[in-house]
């Protein structure tokens, strides 16, 4: 008999409203700003979907910017505090893990849609954490049972080395950690191509062809 998943009861996404010319940016390349916040609004709703289809029974939006009406119902939001990537991770894990105690949590981004069914079989079973891994060297989720700001400070984010450096930190502060599966997350035209074809059941994937079929008609 196979051992029951053991969720987080609590998933936070890391998200930014995705206003034309501040998301999305390195996509800008192939894509007009108004067509890069749409992409970023598509794997947002991807990443919404995906966060419904857990069982965990608190749903958290740390937001960078207002929300809109591309928040659905149920999910709470809070806003992001100043400061670098570390700082805004640390105090979501604060939030929801230390005032809350809604452990465990897991926390993932907005750059990969095609989290659906990984995020739904994230198990926390015999682990202190979870960390999904990325092909650029970053990660797409963290999931921890306490809160710590040791397991962020220091870290360098946004760099090749990134998910190294964070593994590396929960090994050293005695953690059991469990590896989610590695993804392509969405920074460059190419990653979206690729994100897109290799699950064209998204929302993502739906903006992304109806964006490449409309220009190349132009």
């Amino acid at each position: 008999m196979t051992a029951p998943l053991e969720p987080a009861r609590c998933v936070v996404l890391v998200a930014k409203e995705p206003v034309a010319g501040r998301v999305k940016t390195r996509l800008h390349s192939e894509f007009s700003p108004d067509e890069a916040a749409a992409l970023a609004r598509a794997a947002l709703q991807d990443t919404f979907d995906a966060m419904s289809s857990t069982s965990a029974g608190h749903r958290v939006v740390a937001l960078d910017g207002a929300p809109g009406r591309w928040v659905p119902a149920g999910f709470n939001v809070v806003a992001q505090p100043p400061g670098d990537l570390a700082v805004r991770l640390a105090a979501a894990f604060r939030d929801v893990l230390a005032r809350h105690d809604h452990s465990p949590a897991l926390l993932v981004g907005m750059d990969t849609p095609q989290l659906g069914a990984h995020l739904a079989a994230a198990d926390f079973d015999g682990a202190d954490a979870l960390l999904g891994l990325t092909d650029d060297g970053g990660y797409w989720a963290i999931g921890l049972r306490t809160a710590d700001d040791r397991v962020f400070d220091g870290i360098p984010m946004s760099t090749a080395h990134t998910g190294e450096a964070q593994l590396r930190r929960l090994h050293d502060l005695g953690l059991r950690v469990t590896l989610l599966p590695r993804l392509r997350d969405v920074d460059e035209p190419a990653d979206a191509r690729a994100v897109a074809l290799a699950d064209p059941t998204t929302r993502f994937a739906a903006t992304w062809r109806h964006l490449v079929t409309v220009r190349a008609a132009s």
